[in-house]
């Protein structure tokens, strides 16, 4: 059984086809064998991935900053709901707990979450699988984006293939299962490590 940190979007002012979405992750994920390690907030894709993998009998781990655990209506139902006191903190217990990083559609955090396991993956700073699921074409541009990057050189193909994307919730949790079974380190070369540090 692995950990699956699961990011998607907290905010409910999106379709609701997404809630329903993050709700097949929680109940596939469980399915599976698998837990679940989620931003801690109850309302929107978060809380339906949460609830869905606790209906399914998967074990829940939410973490959640003080500041935002009234305003997100914190996830109490949580098998362990851990209070930090920043998102920094958040970030950094969460992938600690992980064995893998699933992202869904989300807005900025989702999105500042993703590029940072990423990069850490694509710098070899771990072996996680880094999986996103796009099963509309909402992340259409932004991979269109990266590409462009890749093409101009300011990202390495290797640092491009090591974030995967899936089209479907059995697809990304396959994703997800075959790098845990046989991860990859990945080399980056020595003036991408130069730039990367501060």
């Amino acid at each position: 059984m692995a950990a699956i940190c699961v990011y998607c979007a907290s905010g409910t002012r999106i379709d609701p086809s997404y809630v329903d979405l993050a709700g097949e992750v929680g109940t596939q994920l469980a399915r599976r064998g698998h837990s679940l390690v989620s931003g801690g907030g109850e309302l929107s894709m978060m809380g339906a991935v949460a609830r869905a993998a606790r209906a399914g009998g998967a074990r829940t781990v939410g973490v959640i900053p003080r500041a935002l655990l009234d305003k997100e209506v914190g996830d109490r139902a949580a098998d362990e709901l851990l209070v930090v006191d920043d998102m920094r903190t958040r970030k950094a217990l969460m992938d600690a707990r992980a064995d893998a990083f699933l992202a869904l559609p989300g807005g900025l955090g989702t999105l500042e979450e993703l590029f940072e396991v990423w990069v850490a993956r694509s710098l070899g700073m771990h072996v996680k699988p880094v999986v996103a699921l796009d099963v509309d074409g909402l992340f259409a541009p932004l991979r269109a984006q990266l590409e462009l990057l890749a093409e101009r050189g300011f990202v390495r193909r290797p640092a491009l293939g090591a974030l995967q994307w899936a089209e479907s919730v059995g697809s990304a949790l396959d994703l997800v299962e075959a790098g845990l079974a046989a991860p990859v380190v990945l080399q980056p070369l020595a003036e991408e490590v130069l730039e990367a540090e501060p």
